[in-house]
């Protein structure tokens, strides 16, 4: 029986033994969702030390107020304005030494009830979670180094959910303009 040309290749990729996955590849591949999720952790971080870095260069600026404890808030604002980008840092390099300061942060933010106490409850089940100890330990980083092609593909979901995001901080930059020019 003559060889059609137009027929598909027979050829099997997937089972061939130069095809199959390292230990650290399914590790990466099984872990990189959540890998995602604490480097925005860290993009969390970035966004919130730089609104109170901004907020406390604006007290200083204004100079002295008639509240009472006022100096005590900026300085509080500063350090945190300094601080958080730090902490953020290490979230986005994911770090193991972020462990502890960010613990003692997400903590801290369980106080902000509701939202606050929500957003910090699941930072702090991201870093704490098997997972999460998985990806915060030291023989992680071997595991990066060792599978940079490994990349995370976005789901329609994620699109969608950084789109929300997105504009709802429009929506707050527009709030914030629309209150400043009054």
């Amino acid at each position: 029986m003559p060889i059609s040309p137009y027929a598909p290749p027979a050829a099997v990729l997937v089972d061939s033994p130069e095809f199959e996955r390292s230990e650290h590849e399914a590790i990466r591949e099984s872990h990189i969702r959540h890998e995602i999720q604490i480097k925005s952790i860290g993009a969390l971080y970035y966004f919130s030390g730089g609104i109170l870095l901004l907020t406390s260069v604006s007290l200083i600026y204004q100079g002295g107020s008639s509240i009472p404890g006022f100096d005590v808030m900026t300085w509080f604002f500063l350090f945190f304005g300094v601080f958080l980008p730090v902490l953020g840092y290490g979230f986005r390099r994911l770090r193991p030494w972020v462990r502890i300061p960010g613990g003692v942060v997400g903590a801290i933010g369980l106080l902000g009830f509701p939202i606050g106490t929500l957003f910090n409850l699941w930072i702090l089940y991201l870093m704490f979670c098997e997972k999460g100890r998985t990806i915060l330990s030291p023989d992680y980083q071997a595991v990066i180094a060792a599978t940079p092609h490994v990349k995370y593909k976005r789901s329609v979901g994620d699109w969608i959910a950084t789109g929300i995001i997105f504009g709802l901080l429009a929506l707050v930059v527009v709030g914030v303009l629309v209150a400043m020019a009054q």
